[in-house]
């Protein structure tokens, strides 16, 4: 191949003119096909983040109880006891609208590996999908193909799925978001880095044999959609979970050993990444021998096998001297295992192939000298044609209220979750539908972790700065209210086309903002991964910022409203008391769901954040669960107060008590508004009669408003006399019934 062939090679695999008269000058010579292959695969911005680097360094990464923050495969938070709880949020965005099962499989058991690569055991995951709208032709396809893949694998593997989040929005139709979370817990003395040391020492493959499946799956994600899409096929990984168990296993074996000097999993541009990041964290060089591979097809080149994704593979750098383990335990679980390395002093990627030198790189070229740019940035013009809201009244309350809770952004998640195993190790002990955070105990303990995930994309189009400030907050409030303390923060930064300056601009912005809420609930980003060119035909999704958060308990009791124990969302009893903690302003609807399924609008701004208003909100409940005062508490989110209110009557179990709302409406201009505005920093709780006094009390030396809802009743109704009285039923049919469509 000529130099021009060369370059138009390189050209077709993303790497720009400009980007390849730096590799000319870097190397002082041409290329070879597959040292352009393994440049194009590490300068993607899949996993060089080149546009997005600048901006990462203003997260706040430190704390005392931050163990491994960025840079490994996962990050890592002190939940006490001697122990770490070791979290990832990884998107498989591409893959999954390409081959929506095994793309979304396929992320699920990546994000497992990221976790136990660390050493520890995973014990919960979560998931966030976004997919257009629910009337889009494509979305039935996608939506089914996508849960069932993410069920597929994680139920295989044994892990629970125990929570997530699901939006739909005409902005994903033509790329949806498929953001996947998992932690693990081990002793936070114990963790494995991904390094390679000791020049000399072998470097094993084990796992699965290497295919031709995801080659080029980096860079493929690292470009837009087009009319070529389908073609992409080929760059999707194929999954199988029951060896992703026994890698597993295998490696949390190994551990126990000391033979270990650095092990990481190969993900995306597979071993290429795995190898040329060990080597760069230890400030050493691999060799490589191609031949010594695991392949299960015939005829693989050196290009093939250094970015194929296949699919359960790791790479282990060894101690010298203490190989056998290796034969050992991976012979016992039936997996493939070769050594096909070593570690060397020269910092460089070398790669033989049948006795040649297929590849021979710098290590510094793949890494600290891959390209980084601070991209353009402009305000989009859209932000200015934005009108206020306008929303009349509705003709019937009770009406727009079912259709509300019917509404596929607010209706029951339970159609999913059901296909989930969140049961599966019987850790859970708030399941999905019961909280407003998912609480997993931690084995062999009396601990527990609440995690959650968050993100409203259509606040962070109004304003991006705001809406992630508003995303991190919810998460915070979301483990606050099932008694944990918020600790720390990975997240998922699913963005447009970065050479678009409008992205960049809604990239930086979110950023700031992210940063300055994640100060303020002093919760540090550990990990976390970027998303770009979620596009399609130039059409950029909304920004979405997905936030991760991980929370601890002091201790686990057995049962919720206990001293230190947990809350979970629903009211408990009649004649229970029902109290609103936060403040209301009706002016809040921007964004709102309300506002779009009654009037299809947008909207000029999202609600504005009180960060102090919110800090107390969050002190108080969680002060108040631990006094074992609380009987629920449940964040008012999508929907506000009405839908919040609604959710707490029907239960996780669909008990379906009633509510009798006791405010006087003289005082409220508009019910709808007061209803469905999305005010943040509120949370609706409830408590015994005898309680309410010492309660309503706490609230005001906290400085926190209070407003006494309701009584609840056994009556299923949701009662406000001259306002609305609608049998709890009519919602609860509604909010169970609101996916059906999607199995027309």
């Amino acid at each position: 191949m000529n130099n021009l062939d060369k370059r138009r090679f390189a050209a077709s695999h993303g790497v720009s003119d400009e980007e390849y008269e730096r590799v000319l000058e870097v190397l002082g010579r041409e290329p070879s096909m597959t040292e352009i292959g393994v440049v194009s695969a590490m300068w993607s911005e899949h996993c060089s983040y080149k546009s997005s680097r600048v901006h990462l360094k203003k997260f706040p990464t430190t704390g005392p109880q931050v163990v491994q923050g960025p840079g490994e495969n996962a990050g890592a938070v002190d939940i006490g006891g001697g122990l770490a709880a070791v979290f990832k949020m990884e998107s498989h965005n591409h893959p999954s609208y390409i081959e929506p099962y095994q793309g979304a499989a396929t992320g699920v058991g990546g994000i497992l590996r990221d976790v136990f690569t660390m050493g520890a055991r995973p014990i919960a995951s979560l998931n966030s999908l976004r997919f257009g709208a629910i009337d889009h032709a494509r979305t039935p396809y996608l939506f089914h193909g996508v849960v069932g893949g993410i069920a597929g694998y994680g139920n295989c593997v044994g892990v629970p799925t125990v929570g997530g989040e699901i939006y739909f929005d005409a902005s994903y139709n033509g790329n949806i978001l498929v953001n996947v979370f998992t932690v693990g817990v081990c002793k936070k003395d114990e963790i494995f880095l991904g390094v390679a040391r000791g020049v000399g020492n072998p470097v094993f493959y084990v796992g699965a044999g290497t295919g031709r499946d995801g080659i080029h799956g980096a860079t493929m994600a690292s470009a837009q959609f087009s009319d070529q899409t389908e073609e992409k096929r080929p760059t999707v990984q194929v999954g199988d979970p029951f060896r992703e168990k026994l890698l597993l296993e295998a490696c949390l074996e190994l551990m126990k050993t000391d033979v270990i000097v650095g092990i990481q999993d190969m993900g995306a541009a597979g071993l290429t990444s795995s190898s040329v990041e060990m080597a760069d964290r230890g400030k050493l060089g691999i060799r490589i021998d191609a031949d010594k591979i695991p392949v299960r097809e015939e005829n693989m080149s050196a290009y093939e096998m250094l970015l194929s994704e296949s699919q359960e593979r790791m790479l282990i750098v060894v101690e010298r001297g203490k190989e056998d383990a290796i034969a050992r335990i991976f012979d016992k679980w039936e997996l493939e295992w070769a050594q096909i390395g070593e570690v060397i002093a020269e910092q460089r990627f070398e790669v033989y192939e049948k006795g040649e030198l297929a590849c021979d790189l710098p290590v510094s070229l793949l890494t600290s000298a891959a390209p980084q740019y601070d991209r353009p940035r402009k305000r989009p013009a859209y932000l200015d044609a934005l009108k206020p809201a306008v929303i009349d009244a509705p003709d019937d309350l009770g009406q727009a209220f079912v259709e509300l809770m019917a509404s596929p952004n607010i209706c029951s998640r339970a159609s999913v979750y059901k296909q989930f195993d969140h049961m599966v190790g019987i850790g859970t002990v708030v399941r999905p539908g019961m909280g407003d955070a998912a609480v997993v105990r931690i084995p062999g303990t009396e601990q527990a972790l609440a995690i959650t995930v968050d993100c409203n994309s259509r606040f962070c189009y109004l304003d991006p700065r705001e809406g992630a400030k508003l995303a991190v907050a919810e998460c915070a409030r979301n483990i606050s209210c099932v008694g944990a303390t918020p600790l720390g923060i990975t997240d998922c930064l699913n963005f447009g086309d970065p050479t678009h300056p409008e992205v960049m601009w809604q990239f930086s912005e979110a950023v700031e903002g992210m940063s300055e809420a994640c100060i303020a609930f002093d919760t540090p980003v550990v990990s976390g991964n970027v998303s770009l060119y979620n596009a399609s035909f130039d059409k950029d999704i909304y920004p979405t910022p997905t936030v991760a958060m991980v929370g601890n308990f002091s201790r686990l009791l057995e049962g919720p409203g206990r001293a230190q124990g947990y809350c979970d969302a629903s009211f408990k009893g009649e004649g229970d008391r029902v109290v609103l903690f936060g403040r209301t302003d009706t002016n809040d609807i921007g964004g709102s769901e309300y506002l779009w399924t009654r009037a299809a609008q947008l909207g000029q701004r999202p609600p504005r954040l009180d960060l102090e208003l919110e800090k107390a909100v969050q002190r108080l409940v969680r002060d108040s669960i631990a006094q074992g005062l609380l009987l629920s508490a449940h964040d008012c989110a999508d929907g506000g107060l009405g839908v919040t209110l609604a959710e707490c009557c029907i239960g996780a179990e669909g008990h379906a008590l009633g509510l009798n709302i006791e405010m006087d409406i003289d005082t409220i201009a508009r019910a709808d508004l007061f209803l469905f505005c999305e005010s943040p920093s509120r949370i609706v709780v409830s408590v015994r009669e005898a309680d309410l006094s010492a309660l309503v009390s706490q609230a005001e030396a906290a400085g926190v408003p209070s407003t006494v809802i309701g009584t609840v009743t056994a009556l299923p109704r949701l009662v406000w006399p001259g306002v609305l009285d609608l049998p709890t039923g009519d919602l609860q049919h509604a909010h169970k019934h609101g996916l059906s469509r999607l199995d027309a």
